[in-house]
């Protein structure tokens, strides 16, 4: 039985932000946004297993942020942000963990440091949410007329993640089903006269509300953090056959790739370029060609891991470069193909991709048709080091 789940709220339509994908699922530095948020808690250590709340129909979205992040089935919502998270917990009885972090996919930038302190209060209590102290003054108006002061002491501002011990929290949810809508779950926990623990949580947890918001948080993943880049090269020869796959597609061709695995020469490089870029040694390493299990195994897995890794660091994939050398067969063809596919695998904007094919002017083993070589640049966005 685990004792610590997430449940991240992805199931809203974000029409505030006026557009035609729900916000979740825009791109923020190379990723979803909703990705950002699922991987902070997929990296925490203490989190033991991970749920998202989606929209039925926004299941292709969901399959395509989420992709290679290990996580417990999505669940369907509701109407309300109230109705999604009572739909959230109570899939999660099954599990009965015995505390629940509820968290909203529209802050990506939740830390280590905030989850942290959210479970330790949940020591001392039922309930425990992030949140800032009011810093700004606060006026009472009546349309543009300011009508009076608010005392902004003991005001705090409520973020998320919201913790809870679990059957408590399912309990508050299923006895306010039905009645007014409540703005958050520590609202929901105060009603069913449950405590609620106040820690702090970050100015940096901030919400994605607006399109000022998203171009706010643009500018904020830019500015925190390192750029690494790592590189990478592979190269396979050719073997009777009448196909192999290179950057993920299947080429009709009069030769095979050799190799332990499918002998996907592109993704191989790209493989070994992410890990690189974080410092993780490389493909032979985490998957020997020693290892049987390997044999013939699709390359894709391998991508998918280190995209995986990049993110278990709290890091997003910021851009990847291939380039593949050889004289057949042609790659033209098949590049808008090869780029689709990688950016899938990856859970990135096809626009971060880019895949090139050049010769060597005969010389070599390329340039003789034995075999197919790739060579790889990724950059890769990472959380500062202290």
């Amino acid at each position: 039985m685990p004792g610590n789940l997430a449940l991240v709220v992805a199931a809203g339509r974000g029409q505030r932000l006026r557009a035609s994908t729900p916000k979740q699922y825009l791109p923020l530095a190379g990723a979803p946004l909703l990705r950002h948020s699922l991987a902070a808690f997929t990296a925490h250590p203490a989190i033991d297993a991970v749920a998202a709340v989606i929209a039925p129909e926004d299941r292709a979205l969901y399959d395509s942020a989420a992709a290679g992040l290990a996580l417990l089935p999505p669940v369907s919502g509701g109407a309300t942000r109230q109705e999604s998270v009572r739909n959230g917990l109570e899939a999660l009885a099954a599990h009965d963990p015995e505390r629940i972090l509820i968290h909203d996919a529209a802050r990506p930038f939740v830390d280590s440091a905030t989850i942290t302190r959210v479970l330790e209060a949940l020591d001392g209590g039922p309930g425990a949410i992030a949140a800032v102290p009011v810093a700004d003054t606060l006026k009472r108006g009546d349309g543009a007329r300011v009508t009076g002061t608010v005392e902004r002491r003991d005001l705090w501002r409520a973020q998320t993640p919201q913790g809870f011990h679990y059957r408590a929290i399912l309990e508050a949810h299923r006895k306010a089903a039905g009645g007014a809508e409540l703005t958050d779950d520590a609202m929901v926990a105060e009603r069913a006269g449950l405590a609620v623990t106040l820690v702090m949580g970050s100015e940096d947890n901030f919400k994605v509300t607006t399109a000022d918001d998203l171009k706010r948080a643009e500018r904020f993943a830019a500015a925190v953090g390192e750029i690494r880049t790592g590189l990478g090269f592979d190269a396979h020869r050719f073997a009777d056959g009448d196909r192999f796959w290179l950057c993920g597609i299947e080429i009709p061709f009069e030769k095979a790739l050799s190799g332990h695995s499918d002998a996907d020469v592109g993704l191989h490089a790209a493989t070994d370029a992410i890990l690189g870029a974080i410092g993780d040694g490389d493909i032979g390493v985490h998957f020997p060609p020693s290892d049987p299990q390997w044999r013939g195994a699709p390359s894709h897995q391998f991508l998918r891991f280190a995209a995986d890794r990049v993110a278990g660091r709290g890091g997003a994939i910021v851009n990847l470069d291939i380039t593949l050398i050889c004289e057949q067969p042609r790659i033209g063809p098949h590049r808008e193909a090869m780029v689709a596919r990688v950016a899938e695998i990856l859970g990135v904007a096809p626009g971060r991709v880019s895949v090139k094919a050049t010769t060597t002017e005969g010389m070599g083993f390329t340039g003789r048709g034995d075999g197919i070589a790739a060579q790889a640049v990724a950059a890769v966005r990472l959380p500062a080091a202290p």
